[in-house]
């Protein structure tokens, strides 16, 4: 009797420390893991299906735009003067149902901004720049080159030779191991190093969307480059020497007509302190704004909860089928913003220079 009391003793005392320690470990349990949020994707028009998707029809176009951008040839001041500067490529192309490139445009807006070794920038910041095509002769290529010829003119003796080529064929194109063409068709014409034209011809062709153009339309190309946002550095900030550029590539039909067209922009910064030192990474290219996409960031401060890029496609069609002289007429306020009522509710950023660009390719084509 005892001795099964004593049994029952223990078996009482077993359980009540096994629903102890029960108790005690419901205490500590992890907690459920919460399921991360999700975030709903950002609806881009950049992602959409393009039009250049649809298979062209007969004697149809894309019209494409790219630019290649480097700083790398910036330097610090010392006993000379500091320089910021930006090499843009720029190239336009329409390519065929084939993929061949009908028409090709060539162009490079170099920015050079000094500043002191105080900080101070040198240039007027009203300062508008030229690209090379503008400068003709006075870039200056032709007193050094070997086959006596300007940076234009070999620009567009490039341009021609890729017309009716691939991408794949222009990849092709033989250059020696500092990027000079070696080809028996293209020596006598090109003497410059052509690895990055080569690179944004690529690009731009890869680019090109069907927007309306026809293989017939005359391909504009034009960019206007100011500095007016570059600063000095004090002793507190750093100064800034910026080169704004904004891009067009055009389509113009037999009677002046715009029939495609696409706009880009780029803002190329380079900082530096009150000692002319730079303190920018030049390893670094700048991207447009079109490549930039939703990363620019207008979309959050627009009265109208659009993307830069977005704004810019909504210029490049209100512009089809219409003149240079149209799109050099529409209405702006004193800040260069758009007042005309069938533009407004799709663009609310200065458009001075999208209608400067459009009159500069139409010229272009037509001098």
């Amino acid at each position: 009797m005892k001795k099964s009391l004593v049994i029952l003793l223990v078996l009482a005392m077993s359980l009540f420390a096994f629903v102890g320690c029960a108790q005690e470990q419901t205490q500590v349990e992890t907690p459920p893991a919460e399921e991360p949020e999700v975030e709903e994707p950002v609806q881009e028009e950049a992602k959409e299906e393009p039009a250049s998707e649809e298979p062209l029809q007969e004697g149809e176009v894309k019209t494409g735009l790219a630019v290649v951008s480097s700083i790398e040839k910036s330097r610090d001041a010392g006993e000379n003067d500091g320089a910021a500067q930006t090499d843009s490529i720029i190239v336009a192309v329409t390519v065929d149902k084939e993929g061949k490139i009908v028409q090709t445009v060539i162009d490079t807006a170099q920015t050079v901004i000094d500043f002191t070794n105080e900080g101070k920038i040198v240039p007027d910041l009203q300062t508008v720049y030229k690209s090379k095509q503008e400068l003709k002769e006075d870039y200056g290529m032709g007193r050094v080159s070997t086959i006596d010829k300007e940076w234009y003119e070999q620009a567009n003796a490039l341009a021609e030779y890729v017309s009716g080529k691939t991408i794949e064929e222009v990849k092709g194109i033989a250059v020696d191991e500092s990027g000079v063409p070696t080809e028996v068709d293209l020596i006598s014409s090109v003497t410059m190093k052509i690895n990055p034209y080569k690179e944004a011809i690529e690009k731009a062709a890869l680019n090109a969307e069907n927007l309306g153009a026809d293989a017939n339309d005359k391909l504009g190309l034009a960019v206007t480059t100011t500095i007016s946002k570059s600063k000095d550095a004090t002793a507190d900030d750093e100064g800034l020497a910026q080169a704004y550029s904004t891009y067009t590539a055009a389509t113009f039909d037999a009677e002046g007509k715009i029939t495609s067209s696409v706009i880009d922009a780029s803002q190329s910064n380079v900082n530096f302190d009150a000692e002319g030192k730079i303190t920018t990474d030049l390893s670094v290219a700048p991207i447009t704004k079109v490549e930039l996409g939703e990363g620019y960031g207008m979309k959050r401060a627009s009265a109208i909860g659009r993307e830069w890029y977005e704004q810019a496609d909504a210029f490049a069609v209100y512009s089809i089928g219409k003149t240079a002289e149209e799109i050099k007429g529409i209405s702006v306020d004193e800040g260069g913003y758009p007042t005309d009522e069938d533009l407004i509710s799709s663009v609310t950023v200065g458009i001075l220079d999208f209608q400067a660009n459009i009159e500069k390719a139409f010229n272009n084509v037509n001098n």
